[in-house]
């Protein structure tokens, strides 16, 4: 089993799972402030039960793609490719939005976290379950897109499950350091890293779903049910060219193998492929641009002000034992 594939999980797991153990140390901390540490019990099984839905939804989507490939089965090899890169996209837009999203909403997370908290207090009788609900949708929209990405990647599912698992005990890890033992870490410095990171790996992303459609497409114009031939534009310009991503732009098989070290590292964590196609290489550079360049417009008022975020949880943490 190479576990280099689980890479890319890993670093998704990570970031989201930090992301969420930020918001339950706010809450733990505002709920010791308000002397209601009676419901810190809620906090801990909101998170167990978001851990277990996210599960749960990967387990169905792990199971939906040879589902629906074995209804029609002389149609497995084109429903295969084409569901797994409709999840491809499915998490390259999910992750990029949340990504872009939670960086621009970092310096709100307190405030909003805090008000959310203060209005379930405000209702005694509905106060354990507001809390419930609160940890357990900051944890299943953190789960969801690990979820999506691990459908995306059908083939290497057990192993980016061992990824998503490492991941979500590091960052369970880094939650105990900031909030339980006050280790100061240098969150805005991670979330930056962790950010260019999940880029190039969605930007990796963007070319394994041209490739999943253009095998789906391939397969069906080998299957000549009444299509006919789809893939012979290309033919008329280069003899080395794929159905719908056109020419090969390079071969670097021999030179640097995406299957050996240190070509596996680059493939899991960059996007890189020894074969890659004309469309492909537009769609990652233009990734790379498009999102890329929200994301870095969007760190100035977003990410640095989680430093902030924490440093005044740890003040809340602080002034709650005192």
């Amino acid at each position: 089993m190479d576990f280099s594939t689980a890479l890319p999980t890993f670093v998704i797991t990570l970031r989201e799972g930090v992301e969420a153990a930020l918001v339950v140390g706010i809450v733990l901390a505002l709920l010791q402030k308000a002397e209601q540490s009676r419901l810190n019990p809620w906090v801990y099984a909101g998170v167990v039960v978001g851990i277990l839905v996210s599960g749960l939804v990967g387990v169905l989507f792990s199971w939906l793609i040879p589902f629906v490939a074995a209804i029609k089965p002389q149609y497995s090899s084109v429903v295969k490719p084409w569901l797994e890169a409709t999840f491809c996209i499915l998490a390259i837009a999910m992750l990029s939005w949340m990504l872009i999203w939670m960086t621009r909403q970092a310096r709100f997370m307190k405030a909003n976290v805090e008000g959310a908290v203060n209005q379930a207090l405000q209702n005694p009788s509905n106060g354990a379950w507001g809390i419930f609900s609160l940890i357990l949708i900051a944890v299943v929209r953190e789960g969801f897109e690990t979820v999506l990405f691990i459908a995306a990647n059908f083939q290497q599912g057990l192993v980016s499950a061992f990824g998503a698992l490492a991941g979500l005990a590091l960052a369970a890890f880094i939650g105990s350091l900031l909030f339980n033992w006050g280790i100061k870490i240098d969150i805005r410095r991670f979330f930056q890293v962790m950010g260019v990171l999940l880029i190039l790996i969605v930007a990796g992303l963007v070319v394994t779903a041209l490739k999943n459609f253009d095998q789906g497409l391939g397969n069906l114009a080998l299957s000549s049910h009444g299509w006919g031939n789809l893939c012979f534009y290309y033919e008329k310009f280069t003899k080395v060219h794929s159905c719908i991503l056109g020419p090969l732009v390079w071969n670097t098989s021999q030179i640097l193998p995406e299957r050996q070290f240190p070509g596996i590292i680059f493939k899991s964590l960059l996007g890189y492929r020894q074969h890659l196609y004309l469309v492909q290489a537009v769609g990652y550079v233009g990734f790379l641009i498009s999102i890329g360049g929200l994301y870095f417009r969007s760190l100035g008022g977003g990410v640095s002000t989680k430093a902030d975020n924490l440093s005044t949880n740890k003040i809340s943490v602080k002034s709650a034992k005192d």
